[in-house]
């Protein structure tokens, strides 16, 4: 008897329907087909004892298990469920009737527990798509996936229990989500805050403006100024998500199973610190089996690199090319993946290797030579790509030990909303463009138009600083922020004296 299921494979982080063809006839052995991995290869073993522990019996007959379409490769044991339920069905142990209006997946124990898989919210959307009734998930997987509106979400702990509700012996536990109420209840639900921060006003004004406009930042200063500390709170201030950044966002922790099981949405920016030891592949996603990297994971959020000369010079000149077109493509001989990678880069660095180059009170012990080094290791097209350099000083005991209160994260926030609004009514006709930091260079030529003074100045800076026509375009959208922030319609001398001013590691000699 033949018997057709439902399960899902993840490429990136789209999914695609895999039907899960199940014929149990007269013969010998057990086959499975269509590319499997050795993790499928292996699930009849699984697939053997959970249908045994649960009380029905394999049988003892020719099985022959096609994953169609046959030409694309499946890994994972994501597949385990439906190829039971195929087997029991094809075998009559189970009524096959309602088999082809849901989707099934999960990882089969000894046991016949079902244990969590990764990429829920992927299938449940393809799902959807195919205008299937619902879909059967582990109760770890369930809220993830209840968050696709109009789509029946069935929660199951072990075979028996889905075998018993194909048989309507007894029903699965529907989880649903009103996903509103989910997202406005988390949302901007951060630990820490601005008003945690004492003094560095100008760093903070910097940060501002970061936020309204997208921009990378990098961070340049002494051990124990604050310049991590200022770093975690960057995104307290950018605006809350949008309904389908969070969808998005959530599609690539769920992919990579970096979604809390108890999680249905990704209701707060990203923030993704790695370590500086990290490879290339564990930043930009790849590997022989394809998963999103550290920038990925960053969509929508902030990466903070922190130590930046300490990365390997591979992995921060991998970055070049996202911090550019904001998606990463991972390719391999017979196929490739699209990963999204918009993020804000936020960087931190110490001057020098001992850390007190430019230090007010002490003495920096590294000689000439050897803070150039230490600031080589970051090359130009890399810092080209960074709009404000910020040099972080050392807090006063005055500032630490005083009392005034400092502005909190929610009042510098409603000022970049605002800032943000003007830039969507501005680039409203302009796709794939929603702030300034996105502009490219046709649209910076539209949009920042400067006075005969202004292109005076600006050409002073260039050439004092040797500036690159990428540098160029960079203090022109910072210029632009600054100028919305102002609420100002032109750009003004101050506003791009303030852009210029923000790109001290271009500035000549800064080393000594």
């Amino acid at each position: 008897m033949l018997v057709k299921t439902f399960s899902s494979a993840v490429y990136g982080i789209n999914a695609t329907t895999v039907t899960v063809e199940t014929l149990v006839c007269p013969g010998i052995h057990y086959y499975i087909v269509g590319l499997p991995d050795s993790a499928i290869k292996e699930s009849l073993h699984r697939i053997e004892s959970a249908i045994t522990t649960a009380g029905y019996r394999m049988p003892r007959q020719k099985i022959v298990v096609n994953l169609a379409p046959a030409d694309i490769r499946k890994e994972g044991s994501a597949y385990d469920l439906s190829i039971a339920l195929g087997i029991l069905a094809a075998s009559g142990q189970v009524q096959g009737t309602s088999l082809t209006e849901y989707m099934m997946l999960g990882e089969l124990s000894l046991d016949g527990d079902i244990q969590p898989i990764k990429g829920t919210l992927s299938v449940a959307l393809q799902a959807k798509q195919d205008g299937l009734k619902g879909v059967i998930l582990p109760t770890a997987n369930a809220r993830e996936a209840a968050v696709v509106q109009g789509l029946e979400v069935l929660a199951a702990n072990n075979l028996q229990d889905v075998i018993h509700f194909f048989n309507e012996q007894q029903k699965l536990k529907r989880v649903r989500i009103d996903i509103e109420e989910e997202f406005l209840h988390h949302i901007n639900n951060y630990d820490v805050d601005f008003a945690d921060v004492k003094g560095q006003e100008n760093i903070k004004r910097a940060l501002e403006i970061a936020a309204a406009g997208g921009h990378n930042v990098i961070l340049i200063g002494p051990p124990g100024a604050g310049k991590t500390m200022l770093a975690k709170r960057l995104p307290t201030i950018l605006p809350p998500l949008h309904l389908d950044e969070s969808l998005e966002t959530t599609k690539i922790h769920s992919v990579s199973g970096q979604l809390h099981a108890l999680s249905s949405l990704m209701t707060v920016r990203p923030f993704r610190a790695p370590h500086h030891t990290i490879s290339d592949v564990a930043l930009v996603g790849g590997g022989s089996s394809p998963q999103p990297g550290e920038i990925s994971l960053a969509h929508h959020g902030v990466l903070f690199l922190d130590e930046l000369p300490e990365f390997k010079r591979s992995v921060l000149e991998v970055m070049r090319q996202p911090l550019e077109s904001r998606n990463i493509t991972i390719s391999r001989a017979k196929f490739s993946v699209d990963y999204p990678a918009s993020f804000m880069l936020i960087a931190a660095m110490n001057p020098c290797p001992c850390g007190y180059y430019n230090h007010p009170e002490k003495e920096c012990i590294c000689g000439s030579a050897a803070v150039h080094h230490y600031l080589s290791r970051i090359t130009g097209p890399l810092l080209d790509r960074i709009d404000l350099h910020v040099e972080v000083t050392p807090v006063e005991f005055n500032e630490l030990s005083g009392t005034r209160n400092t502005e909190k994260s929610e009042v510098i926030r409603e000022r970049v909303i605002q800032v943000r609004k003007i830039q969507e009514k501005r680039f409203a006709d302009f796709p794939n463009i929603h702030n300034n930091a996105q502009m490219n260079t046709r649209t910076v030529r539209q949009v920042c138009q400067i006075s005969s003074s202004g292109k005076q100045l600006l050409q002073t800076a260039m050439e004092r600083l040797g500036l690159s026509a990428r540098a160029y375009d960079r203090i022109l959208k910072v210029s632009r922020t600054i100028a919305d922030m102002d609420s100002s319609e032109q750009i003004e001398n101050k506003h791009l004296a303030e852009a210029i001013h923000f790109r001290s590691l271009d500035r000549e000699n800064w080393a000594g």
